[in-house]
């Protein structure tokens, strides 16, 4: 029982997380958008790749966090979140914004720890009530 519980703390404290992010830049994702194309100016990434990733980014958040949330399509969404952390990890490498990367790394930690867990311990969940 504790185990269980401990896995939807845990899954819903990184939807929050995951939640917040996409949340709070969605209203102002032009902004948003603005603010990486110019972190990104001068790095190696062409902005190409970074203006799709920009809009892209906090939608890929918010579902992540969402799904999350609800315990719905669970393994994808922790498979999806840990992708997520992988592709920000390479971006802030790219412009060496090696602060952001201790948070990147445990937000894709957290989102591996789960996914051993999930087949498990995922009880409180809407994916166990499809079952």
């Amino acid at each position: 029982m504790n185990q269980t519980l401990a896995f939807v703390l845990a899954r819903l404290a990184l939807a929050m997380s995951m939640l917040g992010h996409g949340l709070v830049r969605i209203p102002k994702l032009n902004g948003f958008s603005a603010w990486m194309l110019g972190k990104f100016k001068d790095s190696m990434l062409p902005e190409v790749l970074v203006l799709p990733f920009s809009y892209a980014l906090p939608v890929a958040e918010l579902l992540v966090g969402v799904l999350l949330l609800i315990g719905w399509m669970t393994r994808q969404a922790l498979v999806a979140g840990a992708v997520v952390m992988i592709l920000l990890i390479f971006g802030s490498s790219m412009i060496e914004d090696w602060g952001a990367i201790p948070s990147q790394l445990i937000h894709a930690a957290y989102c591996c720890i789960l996914l051993v867990f999930v087949d498990t311990h995922n009880a409180y969940a809407v994916d166990k009530r499809l079952r």
